[in-house]
């Protein structure tokens, strides 16, 4: 795929930024070094940017959350989520740093609410035609969210130190787990839908 002129000007910031952010904390960042480390001019890092906050926004979003929410489903999750922590383990530093920033509760956000969409359709997959109470669903698709997000969260928080092999396993596991306890709990005890 060809990169656009923009696309390559945004690129080359963000690396320059990721080689920053590996020996400075992000607060301590300026503009003025991040154009000096890719060698552009602050005009043209505002014109792609409004500060940096918005490039770390930028970053997260194409690194992190863009290649884990396209195209995701109950079928390629693990897949998807197991790519997700390889990325962040292999740029540590950066990552690390990022999630100690405000910008790290927006992307603990976003990433809840994606796997918390894809354990909805876990749900009513599972379901099978019969009738799931809006509020289960969603309380349940919440519960398993917060413990799917709230564990890639504390592994980045306490510095990557399991393999991401490991963390995805867990996590698989305890989604198979669900699908059981599902099936036995709110589903085989459920009526069909008969409504139209």
């Amino acid at each position: 795929m060809i990169m656009s002129e923009s696309a390559i000007t945004k690129k080359t910031i963000a690396d320059g930024f990721k080689v920053l952010m590996m020996k400075k904390h992000f607060e301590k960042i300026t503009i003025s070094d991040i154009t000096d480390q890719c060698g552009l001019n602050r005009q043209t890092f505002y014109y792609h940017f409004q500060d940096k906050y918005e490039l770390l926004n930028w970053v997260l979003y194409t690194d992190i959350i863009t290649p884990f929410t396209k195209d995701l489903t109950i079928n390629n999750w693990s897949e998807k989520l197991l790519n997700i922590l390889v990325t962040l383990k292999q740029n540590s530093k950066f990552y690390s740093n990022a999630f100690n920033t405000s910008h790290g509760d927006e992307f603990r956000q976003y990433f809840f609410n994606a796997v918390s969409n894809v354990l909805s359709d876990v749900i009513d997959q599972l379901a099978d035609g019969f009738y799931v109470d809006p509020h289960d669903k969603q309380f349940i698709s919440e519960f398993l969210s917060y413990g799917v997000s709230g564990t890639v969260s504390r592994w980045v928080g306490s510095g990557m130190k399991e393999d991401p092999e490991a963390i995805t396993k867990y996590l698989e596991d305890l989604i198979d787990d669900f699908k059981r306890f599902a099936v036995i709990r709110y589903i085989s005890n459920r009526r069909p839908d008969e409504t139209e």
